[in-house]
């Protein structure tokens, strides 16, 4: 299915921090207690969240970018497909940012 590594790394990376990232803050957020490793642990993990976000979202405007090139080059008439597919991509960062939120409990 997914034939190169590294795309299998970001798609990986990216299903956890959607996944598994919000159910372990949302699992936390149930203590009382005050503690500051909690909120070091917070800020870390939407950190992360959005740093992986940013990851996966370069990668795949990277590749759609380089084939985009070569095609408006043979199909001067792509050009409008080739810019939807070129910001489709954004809203992995965004839903980056809306985990990060998240994690934050804002």
């Amino acid at each position: 299915m997914i034939k190169n590594r590294l795309a299998k790394v970001v798609f990986g990376s990216t299903f956890l921090t959607a996944m598994i990232v919000p159910a372990m803050a949302l699992a936390e957020g149930t203590t009382t207690q005050n503690d500051p490793s909690v909120d070091i642990a917070k800020y870390a993990a939407a950190g992360a969240s959005m740093c992986v976000a940013a990851l996966a979202t370069a990668y795949a405007q990277s590749k759609i970018g380089s084939a985009g090139a070569g095609t408006l080059a043979e199909r001067p008439e792509a050009g409008t497909t080739l810019i939807v597919l070129q910001a489709l991509p954004e809203t992995i960062i965004l839903l980056g940012f809306v985990i990060a939120f998240m994690i934050q409990g804002g």
